[in-house]
Protein backbone atom coordinates (compact mmCIF):
# COMPACT_ATOMS: atom_id res chain seq x y z
CA UNK A 1 0.00 0.00 0.00
CA UNK A 2 2.84 2.50 0.53
CA UNK A 3 3.81 2.27 -3.15
CA UNK A 4 0.17 2.72 -4.19
CA UNK A 5 0.01 5.87 -2.06
CA UNK A 6 3.21 7.21 -3.64
CA UNK A 7 1.86 6.44 -7.11
CA UNK A 8 -1.42 8.16 -6.27
CA UNK A 9 0.40 11.26 -5.01
CA UNK A 10 2.67 11.31 -8.07
CA UNK A 11 -0.32 11.40 -10.43
CA UNK A 12 -2.72 13.31 -8.14
CA UNK A 13 -2.58 16.47 -10.23
CA UNK A 14 -3.23 14.67 -13.51
CA UNK A 15 -6.95 14.56 -14.38
CA UNK A 16 -6.30 11.77 -16.89
CA UNK A 17 -5.23 9.36 -14.13
CA UNK A 18 -7.78 7.55 -11.98
CA UNK A 19 -7.00 5.13 -9.18
CA UNK A 20 -9.88 3.09 -7.84
CA UNK A 21 -9.30 0.69 -4.97
CA UNK A 22 -12.01 -1.75 -4.01
CA UNK A 23 -12.20 -3.63 -0.74
CA UNK A 24 -14.41 -6.68 -0.77
CA UNK A 25 -13.20 -9.04 1.95
CA UNK A 26 -12.28 -6.94 4.95
CA UNK A 27 -14.29 -4.92 7.42
CA UNK A 28 -14.81 -1.38 6.12
CA UNK A 29 -14.44 0.38 9.48
CA UNK A 30 -11.19 -1.43 10.18
CA UNK A 31 -9.90 -0.64 6.69
CA UNK A 32 -10.70 3.07 6.92
CA UNK A 33 -9.10 3.24 10.37
CA UNK A 34 -5.96 1.56 8.93
CA UNK A 35 -5.93 4.04 6.03
CA UNK A 36 -6.19 7.02 8.39
CA UNK A 37 -3.58 5.68 10.83
CA UNK A 38 -1.08 5.20 8.00
CA UNK A 39 -1.76 8.45 6.15
CA UNK A 40 -3.15 6.86 3.00
CA UNK A 41 -5.14 9.38 0.98
CA UNK A 42 -6.32 7.43 -2.06
CA UNK A 43 -9.99 6.54 -2.19
CA UNK A 44 -11.22 3.18 -1.00
CA UNK A 45 -14.55 1.79 -2.10
CA UNK A 46 -16.36 -1.00 -0.32
CA UNK A 47 -17.86 -3.94 -2.20
CA UNK A 48 -19.74 -5.77 0.59
CA UNK A 49 -21.84 -7.80 -1.85
CA UNK A 50 -18.71 -8.68 -3.84
CA UNK A 51 -20.37 -7.66 -7.08
CA UNK A 52 -17.23 -5.99 -8.46
CA UNK A 53 -15.14 -8.95 -7.33
CA UNK A 54 -17.47 -11.32 -9.15
CA UNK A 55 -17.63 -9.17 -12.28
CA UNK A 56 -13.85 -9.00 -12.53
CA UNK A 57 -13.43 -12.64 -11.48
CA UNK A 58 -11.10 -11.85 -8.59
CA UNK A 59 -9.11 -14.89 -7.52
CA UNK A 60 -7.01 -13.38 -4.75
CA UNK A 61 -5.72 -10.20 -3.21
CA UNK A 62 -4.23 -8.02 -4.49
CA UNK A 63 -5.28 -7.94 -8.12
CA UNK A 64 -4.83 -4.85 -10.24
CA UNK A 65 -6.56 -4.00 -13.49
CA UNK A 66 -5.21 -1.35 -15.84
CA UNK A 67 -7.62 0.18 -18.35
CA UNK A 68 -6.90 2.51 -21.23
CA UNK A 69 -8.75 5.76 -21.95
CA UNK A 70 -11.54 3.88 -23.68
CA UNK A 71 -12.12 1.59 -20.70
CA UNK A 72 -10.49 -1.40 -22.36
CA UNK A 73 -8.62 -3.74 -20.03
CA UNK A 74 -4.98 -3.77 -21.12
CA UNK A 75 -3.32 -5.54 -18.22
CA UNK A 76 -4.11 -7.54 -15.10
CA UNK A 77 -1.53 -7.92 -12.36
CA UNK A 78 -1.96 -10.61 -9.74
CA UNK A 79 0.02 -10.06 -6.56
CA UNK A 80 1.88 -7.11 -5.12
CA UNK A 81 4.03 -4.78 -7.18
CA UNK A 82 6.09 -1.68 -6.49
CA UNK A 83 3.64 0.69 -8.13
CA UNK A 84 5.90 3.72 -7.80
CA UNK A 85 8.91 2.16 -9.53
CA UNK A 86 10.36 4.23 -12.40
CA UNK A 87 9.34 1.56 -14.93
CA UNK A 88 5.70 1.54 -13.80
CA UNK A 89 5.51 5.34 -13.71
CA UNK A 90 7.00 5.56 -17.21
CA UNK A 91 4.57 2.92 -18.50
CA UNK A 92 1.57 4.70 -16.98
CA UNK A 93 2.75 8.08 -18.28
CA UNK A 94 3.01 6.62 -21.77
CA UNK A 95 -0.47 5.14 -21.49
CA UNK A 96 -1.93 8.41 -20.18
CA UNK A 97 -0.31 10.44 -22.96
CA UNK A 98 -1.37 8.19 -25.83
CA UNK A 99 -3.62 9.90 -28.35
Amino acid sequence: MPSIERLYRYFSGNPKFKLITILYKDDGDRAFRYMNENGYTFQLYLDPKRSAAQQFRITGVPETFIFDKKGILINKVIGPLEWDSPHIIETLNNLINEH
